[in-house]
């Protein structure tokens, strides 16, 4: 196990009819005007919208609306609600809704506060350090977005989606109501179970040596696994809800990193250039890249994906066909419960694959940790994903 320091700045409510403390949560932090971020009208069909602004107005707190956040948001979203935001002279931002809205809301707190564009930080020319106080009432569990300083956001001029990471993009608090989460659509609760265990995924393979942390991944994993099989079948089964709602949030709030090596992150990378390219969801491009990258790396350190395997799916055994039983084991879960599992699902050609590949590669960074992963190394992947 690693060196390791945890430490999470989010106060986080969780339960059944909570939505109504967000305005004394506000409040109480000295602040009388947010702006409110919102997506594209969800939430005033399951009642999420009429139980925030009472809470607002219960407290005397004031609030502007910008609406259309989209799934893999954009860019030019931000730089609207950061004029408004700015013009409206509002204290704080407040958003109500999914990861893509709650995201868009910290570079929009970041964004305020920096004179040049802030998609200077998401390239690395500048380094947030200070934002206006974010506030999150979230309606779709995937992303933990809710109780962790990252955001992701596309910059749709130049099809780049790239991630940006800083402590002052902690939420102050956030509210998890898992019961208004029963009206999503069938198809938002698998990406967001796919979202979730791939978070586990990346800090679960890169490399690092921890009992603690397998057991605990391992229990994470099977936990959202059995609760979205439960939820296809009911989807106002409360209990299953609301386990699936705090692992997913457990999944990405530090705590499955406490120990590791920081994660791997190359099957994010990879699922960002093909959800900026083609618009896809995140969780059906990660359901796509991740039994193909396991194929293509798990000698790296086969007694992880053995000890996986065995622990997930019960496949005994230790050498490549037991390791690639598991892993065709892991893709037919995700076919189960209606995820894509090759790029031909979503209509991603074959002859896309060098443009796909010259995308993930306009960052000039590292790709990967449990194994270093250069273009041929990244088109090989895609190559597998194809079947």
């Amino acid at each position: 196990m690693e060196n390791f320091v945890f430490h999470n700045e989010t106060k986080l409510i969780f339960g059944k009819g909570t939505i109504d403390r967000i305005g004394g949560e506000i409040k109480s932090a000295g602040f009388k005007k947010v702006l409110m971020l919102c997506g594209g009208g969800s939430i005033k069909k399951n009642g999420v919208y009429d139980q925030v602004i009472a809470s607002l107005k219960n407290s005397g707190v004031e609030w502007v609306e910008v609406w259309g956040v989209k799934p893999n948001p954009v860019l030019s979203k931000v730089h609207e609600a950061i004029e408004v935001a700015k013009k409206e002279k509002v204290e704080a931002i407040l958003g109500v809704g999914g990861g893509s809205v709650i995201d868009s809301s910290k570079a929009v707190a970041a964004g305020v506060l920096y004179d040049g564009d802030i998609w200077d930080a998401f390239i690395g020319k500048y380094t947030v350090q200070k934002a206006l106080p974010i506030f999150a009432v979230l309606t779709i569990s995937a992303t933990g977005t809710e109780m962790n300083g990252n955001a992701v956001v596309t910059n749709e001029k130049t099809l780049e989606k790239f991630a940006v990471r800083s402590k002052a993009l902690y939420p102050k608090v956030s509210i998890i109501d898992p019961l208004i989460q029963a009206s999503l659509p069938r198809e938002q609760t698998v990406y967001g179970a796919v979202d979730a265990i791939a978070h586990i995924l990346e800090y679960y393979f890169d490399g690092s040596d921890s009992l603690a942390q397998n057991e605990l991944s391992e229990g994470l994993i099977r936990t959202v696994m059995t609760c979205t099989e439960r939820l296809l079948e009911d989807p106002n089964d409360y209990e299953s809800r609301a386990n699936f709602a705090w692992s997913a949030t457990l999944a990405l709030n530090g705590l499955t990193a406490a120990g590791r090596r920081g994660g791997d992150w190359s099957c994010h990378r990879i699922e960002h250039s093909l959800s900026a390219i083609y618009d896809i969801a995140h969780g059906a491009g990660l359901a796509i890249v991740f039994p193909a990258w396991m194929r293509y790396v798990w000698r790296e350190k086969p007694e992880q994906f053995v000890r996986f395997l065995k622990k997930i799916f019960s496949i005994e055994g230790d050498g490549e066909q037991a390791v690639l039983k598991g892993i065709e084991a892991f893709k037919g879960w995700l076919k189960k419960v209606g995820a894509p599992v090759s790029l031909k699902d979503v209509n991603i050609p074959a002859q896309d694959l060098d443009k796909i590949v010259d995308n993930v590669f306009r960052r000039n960074e590292p790709l990967g940790n449990l194994k270093k992963l250069d273009r041929s190394d990244v088109r090989k992947i895609l190559e597998l994903a194809l079947e």
